[in-house]
């Protein structure tokens, strides 16, 4: 019952009518330009599909402000060169954050905002010919951050990323004998 409710509330429950549901009903997704060329991208001499940046702001300012945060994503898309097809923004009710992407013809930008803490994270995935890294300042002058942490990850690379962790297929032999002791 509490997954069920958890969907709806998200819009995602296909027996309950909800706004999100009326919102696409009876649409199609838009199509996303065809640049006529392959999407694969070299990016410091590395064959990948694009550039992930996890950007942290912390000490920003104006992160409960739905009009600031959807005009700034606008123009964080504009800066980085990419091609904007929606945004949905969603206002959290207890502490006033607010979340939610844009989604673009070469990938995506999402946001989440802390105002209690003054914190915003803010995630950029694109390819082709976008420039997500220029989206970064657009962000620092918008939210005038204390500090900025900036990570990037080069997706689905010809060369090896570091790996952080890995989930192995089966639990060690010594580990399956704990469990079943």
């Amino acid at each position: 019952m509490a997954y069920t409710d958890a969907l709806f509330q998200l819009g995602m429950d296909l027996t309950r009518s909800s706004t999100a549901q009326k919102e696409d009903h009876g649409q199609t997704a838009h199509l996303a330009p065809d640049l006529g060329k392959d999407d694969y991208i070299e990016r410091d001499g590395v064959r990948c599909a694009g550039t992930h940046l996890i950007v942290d702001l912390y000490g920003a300012k104006r992160l409960d402000d739905l009009k600031h945060i959807k005009e700034t994503l606008r123009r964080c898309v504009e800066a980085a060169g990419a091609t904007l097809l929606h945004i949905h923004l969603h206002r959290h009710t207890d502490k006033g954050g607010v979340s939610g992407a844009a989604v673009l013809a070469e990938g995506h930008m999402s946001i989440h905002t802390w105002p209690d803490t003054g914190y915003l994270a803010l995630d950029a995935f694109m390819g082709r010919e976008a420039r997500p890294e220029l989206a970064i300042e657009v962000a620092r002058g918008a939210f005038n951050p204390a500090r900025v942490a900036i990570k990037e990850h080069l997706r689905a690379g010809t060369a090896p990323g570091r790996v952080l962790r890995a989930v192995p297929k089966k639990a060690p032999a010594r580990e399956k004998a704990r469990v079943a002791a």
